[in-house]
């Protein structure tokens, strides 16, 4: 038996691409772990109305690691027209299964680091008062919390009169009280203080551990006062302890100017789910985009680690395929890194730091091509001779 065990669950789209290469890479350097095939996506909301069998939560409680590709999300109302039609008018109701993996495991720590490799096309740069180039490094981790804030599923529309009662018990609610309720849509933002100091925490520990000098908790407590509020709090007394480090507070909106400005200066961000979701895709623009983007959802027993791209489905049918498998073969190595198998990890990073930074092999992304099924003869290499040099440098 092989010493570890890992859920494969491609998804849709060019999840189906990316994720066998990332397990050749994985392969190719040495790591010793069997694959276990897992039900999860589009498809299976259409014929069965879950997007998440209950046969994949159960292996993944049984396995307790899982790699995953990507996903297709649609709108409350499309999803359903896409039912079979036995399924429909059911009450079935469609939900993003990564978050509902997050839910049901508590992978409530979601960490995403966004690092620009020299050479790199894709990079940002910068112009210089005399006119030249500067192209800063850019070494940021997001930690996302990744089970509460306004992903957490709580809302409504046309809501009941239970509902309404209690929204009515606030004062702000006043100038909705007389909106019908077709015209009513509510999502609530819960943040707790043992998740805010978990998330807290983890950032804190990561950025001691790996030699950042600060953490930032990014939010909006100038507008959202309790829950903001309460991770600004979280973090002020989790600080005490790292006294080496420094924590800065940013605004959400402000940060986003910053990050194009002086992207050098962060290093650890932490922030609630929506927020750390828009931060955290911000900063992989400046590292090549969502192709370079990793990420790992961690709890205390489950750990699943997936690319932050989506399905692309335009892409799933072309041959050869084009797609950057860059950023799930970096979710391999987050795996790796989770797991203990350190060395391994760094292994596979610098063999793409090397092919990167040779510049010989470049997807269409990097290549700045148009995505389509002429970029391979405009010079773009496939996803498959991608994988190949990354193996190549391996050795």
């Amino acid at each position: 038996m092989a010493t570890f065990q890992v859920v494969s669950m491609p998804g849709d789209g060019v999840g189906k691409t990316v994720l066998p290469e990332c397990v050749r890479v994985l392969d190719a350097v040495g790591f010793d772990a069997e694959y276990i095939p897992a039900d999860i996506g589009w498809d299976f909301w259409i014929n069965e109305g879950n997007a998440l069998p209950q046969r994949t939560v159960d292996l993944l409680d049984r396995h307790k690691l899982g790699l995953f590709g990507a996903i297709t999300s649609k709108p409350k109302g499309e999803a359903a027209k896409e039912l079979r039609p036995e399924l429909r008018d059911k009450g079935l109701v469609y939900f993003s299964p990564i978050v509902g993996m997050r839910q049901l495991f508590q992978l409530d720590m979601c960490v995403r680091p966004c690092v620009s490799f020299p050479g790199n096309p894709l990079n940002f740069v910068r112009r210089r008062s005399d006119g030249s180039l500067d192209e800063p490094e850019v070494n940021v981790t997001i930690f996302r919390q990744g089970t509460e804030g306004l992903y957490s599923g709580v809302e409504w529309t046309d809501p009941d009169e239970s509902v309404r009662a209690a929204f009515a018990t606030h004062k702000k609610f006043r100038p909705f009280a007389e909106v019908p309720g077709s015209d009513l849509a509510i999502s609530s933002r819960i943040f707790t203080r043992a998740a805010c100091r978990r998330i807290v925490s983890g950032a804190f520990h990561y950025a001691r551990k790996h030699g950042y000098p600060s953490v930032t908790v990014c939010e909006k407590p100038n507008v959202l006062r309790e829950t903001s509020g309460m991770m600004e709090e979280v973090a002020r007394e989790i600080h005490a302890d790292y006294p080496e480090i420094q924590l800065w507070s940013t605004n959400i909106d402000a940060q986003m100017m910053w990050l194009t400005k002086n992207p050098e200066n962060y290093g650890v961000i932490v922030s609630g789910n929506l927020f750390g979701d828009i931060v955290s895709d911000g900063f992989a623009g400046l590292v090549g985009g969502l192709g370079f983007a990793a990420s790992g959802n961690i709890g205390d027993e489950v750990a699943v680690f997936e690319p932050t791209h989506g399905s692309a489905p335009k892409y799933e049918h072309l041959e050869p395929s084009i797609v950057n498998p860059i950023a799930m073969i970096l979710s391999g190595a987050m795996l790796l890194d989770h797991v203990g198998e350190t060395e391994r990890a760094e292994r596979v990073r610098t063999a793409i730091a090397a092919v990167i930074a040779e510049g010989k092999v470049r997807t269409y992304d990097m290549a700045r091509l148009p995505g389509g099924p002429d970029a391979v003869e405009q010079g773009a290499a496939t996803t498959t001779q991608m994988t190949d040099a990354i193996i190549e440098h391996l050795s």
